[in-house]
């Protein structure tokens, strides 16, 4: 049986859909950890009852390679199932079996089982289950280890030092079996990179340019946090006699999406919440990778770190994004969940007034009494008040849980 630290951040949003009429989805990138959530569930649910028959399928294992397709997982589970207990079907990377959502439809309609699976590609789950499934599921998305469970998995202090070692190896869970040696983590890194590009983009969207899609990625790495727009990629190939269309950057763009390895931020009008079309923001769902990919300086990206840090943390937290547009300013996020909204934005140092101004103006000028952060790495001005607006740290923003009400 493995052995696990418990991410309660996540069992406690499922445990209320135990045993209801749904099926639960556990959606992320490639080894975020999504495995053990299932083993979490598993073990949560036998304390709850003992006698629970517990069918698990890890299609990375030898042992499941004969369940190929629906009618196999079908078969499987039906002959796994005892009629007089309570059934749990779990199957970690649901997308490994070809038209699995047949099966898990018929399993539901027969109420043979209480259904939960985990998988690494968004387009195939949100358009076969959306298909197939509309309505009887519900889905929960897994990040990379936020700050505070960064602190429990490598039994570390929070400390401005320990900040920066997550800002600089980010937040695999796996990391904590690792020294915390820049060569080993890194070279790990890399290898996870190389599995999530080749597995979870290449072979599943049928890329063709693999080098192509290489150097996008590092183009992405380089340009954190900066406005893009593909066309304009596209021009600058054009310049360099490189002849991609728009289109096929597009396409690319969304397959890395797809495999949740990066997220695209979109810009709204902060008045009317109007959506641009064109000119969004890319960021890393793990800063690690982001990382390891380039050679990276601590000193010089520490302002794009500290932003996907933030990005994340805000959609690990259940927040809709968008950057914010608000006449010729920008704000980094307007941050939306419910009926409440807040605007953020990160910045290093205060170093000058002129800093002062551009950063605070940018969120002074904002017409409405939502909330306003000013995130900095500046630890003595935490908790500090300038207008109305609230500087936080770094630190202490990342280990606030409500994110609206940060003291």
């Amino acid at each position: 049986m493995k052995s696990y630290i418990p991410r309660p951040l996540y069992t406690k949003r499922i445990e209320p859909f135990v045993d209801k009429d749904i099926i639960k989805v556990i959606t992320g990138q490639r080894r975020i950890g999504k495995s053990y959530i299932l083993l979490q569930m598993a073990d949560i649910i036998k304390e709850s009852n003992p006698k629970a028959n517990i069918i698990f399928v890890d299609k990375e294992q030898l042992a499941f390679v004969d369940i190929k397709n629906y009618m196999d997982l079908y078969l499987y589970t039906k002959n796994a199932v005892k009629g007089h207990m309570h059934n749990y079907l779990f199957v970690d990377e649901v997308q490994e079996i070809e038209n699995f959502q047949l099966c898990l439809r018929s399993l539901l309609n027969e109420n043979v089982c209480d259904i939960y699976c985990t998988g690494s590609n968004a387009k195939i789950l949100s358009s076969e289950l959306a298909t197939h499934l509309a309505g009887r599921y519900i889905e929960f998305q897994v990040h990379s280890l936020e700050y505070a469970e960064f602190l429990m998995f490598n039994g570390l202090q929070d400390s401005l030092e320990s900040l920066k070692r997550y800002l600089t190896f980010g937040g695999m869970p796996y990391l904590h079996n690792l020294v915390m040696d820049a060569n080993v983590i890194f070279e790990y890194l890399r290898n996870v990179y190389s599995t999530i590009l080749l597995k979870d983009v290449v072979a599943r969207e049928s890329i063709r340019n693999v080098s192509f899609l290489e150097n996008l990625v590092a183009y992405l790495v380089d340009n954190t946090g900066s406005l893009f727009s593909a066309q304009n990629i596209s021009k600058y190939l054009k310049s360099q006699q490189i002849n991609i269309p728009t289109q096929t950057i597009l396409n690319y763009l969304r397959a890395l999406c797809n495999s949740y390895f990066v997220y695209k931020i979109q810009r709204a009008d902060v008045q009317g919440m109007k959506i641009f079309e064109i000119g969004e923001k890319y960021y890393f769902e793990d800063l690690g990778l982001h990382n390891a990919i380039r050679h990276f300086d601590f000193r010089k990206d520490i302002n794009k770190l500290m932003e996907n840090a933030v990005c994340i943390d805000l959609l690990r937290y259940g927040y809709e994004l968008h950057v914010g547009k608000n006449g010729n300013k920008e704000i980094d996020f307007i941050a939306s969940k419910d009926d409440h909204r807040i605007y953020i934005q990160v910045a290093y140092m205060l170093s000058d007034e002129a800093t002062v101004q551009r950063e605070f103006g940018n969120l002074l000028e904002i017409p409405d009494n939502y909330p306003k952060y000013l995130v900095t790495m500046d630890e003595m001005q935490s908790g500090g008040n300038y207008q109305g607006i609230k500087q936080i740290s770094m630190r202490d923003f990342l280990l606030a849980e409500d994110k609206e009400n940060i003291r």
